[in-house]
């Protein structure tokens, strides 16, 4: 076992070969491709684009640069390019910037071997800890990057100015070995930037005019947001040019691949999968919050919206559902319709909104897209009432239609114990055949659920009028929901 040495005499006889973390990284993953094991675990969407320009970027030995809208699984990528990485690599023992025992570049490493030889002790650093990862600022300074003097270091030691050291070394140096990653690129000062010049183009570091070069070894990650480009700052050109391999991530293009990211992320705990299930049609109305928002002219579309929107509306809306359950005092419910209204905060603070979307404000522009969400979605599974007009069709609605012109109402509260919650759905003349004839054999919770979407879906079509209660929603006829300016999901901005 590797692990097993313990000295530079030991490693020279087992027959180690030192390799640059470039070189490192690429027989690794050659390793997993031709083993056709799994290259990047958890990240989904990104199979056929972002996941085989990374891969030739590394076989290419590249320094690389995710280019994406925030919550695009760029520092997920950078993180887990460690698993590519030898299990243990072999240090000098003591080195700060983990020198490899048959190539030392610190004086310390070359002191080390200078006095012990053979005998230098040598120490064995996991792979978990070769990952570092910086986010740029404006504050951040070439000392926090690359070094200076440290005054108090030589007065303890008693040294010049002019000895190396007295140096104290920034985060790239004490990376040697390592994979770094700098978060928010365009965020450094150009100043800044450009001391990177040397290290991505010849591989060593100045450090205050002193004549040692050091040669580093290191494989750059740098995450960019376009928005940066314009807003805060840029990428200064030499240094986009030093950069071997630019790569641009992207959103989920499909809202399966969408829920598949929700469901993965999510923070649902064990108790909470046991007791509130949430059904496909709501999941699928989650994912589509964010598809509107994305195309929405309120909200800035430079800026993104973020994964996280998703994965954060997914946790409140099992919260509402439970917090319903428990005030109910019930073991187990099933997501609702309604329950959506409990997503709203989610959205507020993941989307930036355009001067107009300030205007009318984030909670009216959140229901807003929910009101979208699910325009969208009945026509998907259900005939278009529009073109059912259009084409003097008999509408599959209209026995539903005329119950709620004849007078009828119902209140969906929003704490509705499950009980009263099918009462009241079931007493809904025409529903239940309608979604029946339809989307036949659903399982009875979802078969509700989806009766429920139905009369959001006519509401949101004019054919029937919502109103909304301090506790819940009300539908009713069209005409007599005209004379309430609000309603609990907002009609389209």
């Amino acid at each position: 076992m590797k692990r097993d040495i313990k000295t530079l005499g030991d490693l020279k006889k087992s027959g180690y070969k030192s390799k640059t973390i470039k070189d490192e990284l690429r027989d690794n993953l050659i390793k997993k491709i031709q083993l056709k094991e799994p290259v990047f675990i958890g990240i989904v969407g990104f199979e056929d684009t972002v996941i085989p320009e990374v891969e030739r970027a590394i076989l290419s030995r590249h320094n690389i640069n995710l280019l994406g809208l925030r919550g695009q699984a760029k520092t997920r990528i950078a993180r887990q390019m460690t698993e590519f990485l030898d299990e243990y690599m072999p240090i000098i023992e003591g080195s700060e910037l983990n020198d490899d025992p048959l190539n030392p570049i610190s004086s310390f490493g070359k002191e080390m071997i200078a006095m012990h030889g053979d005998s230098t002790p040598i120490a064995w650093m996991h792979r978990s800890e070769r990952y570092v990862e910086k986010l740029a600022t404006p504050d951040v300074s070439i000392a926090d990057l690359i070094g200076d003097v440290d005054p108090i270091k030589a007065a303890n030691l008693k040294l010049s100015y002019s000895d190396e050291r007295v140096i104290h070394y920034g985060i790239i140096p004490r990376s040697n070995r390592c994979i770094f990653v700098i978060n928010e690129l365009p965020d450094l000062q150009a100043r800044i930037q450009v001391s990177l010049f040397n290290i991505l183009q010849e591989g060593d570091i100045q450090i205050r005019g002193f004549k040692l070069r050091l040669q580093l070894d290191i494989q750059f990650v740098f995450t960019a947001n376009p928005e940066d480009y314009t807003n805060r700052g840029s990428i200064v050109t030499p240094l986009k040019d030093r950069i071997g391999s630019q790569i641009l991530t992207h959103y989920p293009k499909s809202i399966e691949v969408s829920k598949l990211i929700t469901s993965q992320e999510a923070k649902i705990n064990k108790a909470q999968k046991d007791t509130v299930e949430v059904g496909d049609l709501v999941a699928t109305l989650i994912e589509r919050i964010a598809f509107e928002a994305r195309e929405s002219e309120y909200v800035d579309s430079k800026s993104g919206v973020s994964a996280r929107l998703t994965i954060s509306a997914y946790e409140n809306l099992v919260s509402t559902a439970e917090r319903r359950m428990l005030m109910n005092g019930e073991t187990k419910t099933h997501a609702r319709i309604s329950d959506l209204s409990g997503v709203v905060s989610a959205v507020n603070g993941k989307i930036e909104l355009v001067y107009e979307g300030e205007q009318e404000g984030a909670g009216i522009v959140a229901l807003s897209l929910l009101s979208k969400a699910i325009r969208n979605q009945f026509v998907e599974l259900f005939p278009d009432p529009g073109k059912l007009k259009k084409k003097k069709e008999v509408s599959p609605y209209q026995s539903i239609v005329e119950w709620f012109s004849a007078g009828n109402e119902i209140d969906l509260l929003l704490l509705d114990t499950d009980a009263n919650y099918k009462k009241i759905l079931k007493a809904v003349p025409g529903l239940d055949n309608l979604v029946e004839n339809f989307i036949p054999k659903l399982k009875p919770d979802n078969k509700l659920t989806m009766m429920e979407f139905v009369l959001f879906g006519l509401a949101e079509h004019s054919l029937i009028g919502k109103n909304s209660l301090v506790k819940g929603i009300q539908f009713k006829d069209l005409f007599g929901s005209m004379f309430s300016n609000s309603n609990m999901f907002d009609e389209e901005l």
